[in-house]
């Protein structure tokens, strides 16, 4: 994969379900093996790969994997592997943590129960908080390369449009009531107050109007970090030293998804660096061996006939996505055996995506 060559940051996307998280991880391995400082940020990832990596979990903050653990193993970090699995509340808190203009203001949003629930929902939408991670691990400069594995999703621009949805919502005319609040809006924050407040605390026992009121006066002083750290996000990814892989495997959906994902790349002017496509099923088109008896060489048969099947079903759909995206250079990972779950296979996958160095 030379394409990757002087690039800062390495987004691993695609449909779920294809091995994004663990095509990352090997992307990260490879470039640490180059000699770079590599950071991956992972979505969900399976404990087992953890535990490969010789971390009993990964955390919101990059921890670093020892080389020793990977010795042995048929491959040599020249630079430094880290790794952590995102963590979108946690994310989505620090961020309201640095954008609060004082201590008071921090205190006054994160403790307020109106912003636990909206966080909740907001974190809940991976997109953004990957987003945001991607953001403070690049403006913080402590890495070489940063790889990060997107959330699955059906929809591309659910990953793309992230920031400026959020932006858009924190700005929308609802929230700009209760930031300005005029006529209806007015009298509810203002004489009206206590009459509804004593109303709501009669029937639900909490002080909602009070809570919202302090939420929204307290988040007027973020809307500007917001948006900045928005169009940050917007100029990162449009970086010529940003590039996108698409992950997919030889299915029809993901192969689909592949094509208008790298469609809405191209919409949108961000760069695409290569497609990888997963879990391909290679021919075995070979003679039975002798002495078998009869019965068993008819199981062997059907067995190596569906095996040529499904290869060639593989083949056709690589060569569908190829020429869709115009490409003659797809990076093809074989159909393992078992999941990725330890070093060995981490390190057989990053072979072949490195098969050339």
């Amino acid at each position: 994969m030379n394409g990757l060559d002087g690039k800062r940051v390495v987004v691993c996307a695609g449909a779920g379900g294809v091995g994004k998280t663990t095509i990352a991880a090997a992307v990260a391995l490879g470039l640490a093996a180059r000699g770079a400082r590599v950071a991956v940020v992972t979505i969900d990832p399976a404990k087992r790969l953890a535990n490969a990596l010789g971390l009993r979990a990964l955390e919101n903050d990059p921890e670093r994997v020892d080389a020793e653990r990977l010795a042995g193993h048929g491959i040599e970090i020249a630079g430094e592997l880290w790794a952590m699995t995102l963590d979108p509340k946690r994310t989505f808190d620090e961020l309201i943590a640095r954008l609060a203009p004082d201590e008071r203001s921090r205190d006054d949003v994160l403790g307020n129960r109106i912003y636990e629930q909206l966080s909740g929902a907001v974190a809940g939408s991976q997109e953004y908080t990957a987003m945001a991670k991607l953001y403070e691990l690049h403006r913080d400069g402590g890495f070489d390369v940063i790889v990060l594995d997107t959330p699955p999703s059906r929809n591309a621009l659910d990953f793309l449009d992230a920031p400026d949805r959020l932006t858009g919502f924190l700005e929308g005319k609802a929230l700009r009531a209760f930031l300005a609040p005029t006529g209806l809006a007015a009298k509810l924050v203002g004489r009206g107050t206590s009459v509804v407040l004593a109303a709501l605390k009669r029937v639900t026992g909490v002080e909602l109007l009070e809570d919202l009121s302090t939420f929204f006066g307290s988040l007027a002083g973020l809307l500007a970090g917001f948006r900045e750290r928005a169009e940050g996000v917007k100029a990162l990814l449009a970086d010529p030293s940003t590039t996108f892989l698409i992950v997919a495997s030889p299915e029809q959906e993901p192969v689909q998804e592949a094509i208008f994902f790298a469609e809405q790349l191209r919409v949108a002017g961000l760069p695409f660096g290569g497609l990888i496509v997963n879990r391909a099923h290679a021919p075995v088109r070979g003679e039975v061996p002798g002495g078998l008896p009869d019965d068993l060489v008819l199981r062997v048969r059907r067995a190596a006939a569906e095996l040529d099947a499904l290869a060639d079903r593989d083949a056709a759909a690589i060569q569908y996505l190829s020429t869709e995206l115009v490409i003659d250079d797809a990076v093809v990972v074989p159909h393992l055996p078992d999941d990725v779950h330890d070093v060995d296979g981490l390190v057989a996958i990053q072979r072949h995506l490195f098969r050339s160095d």
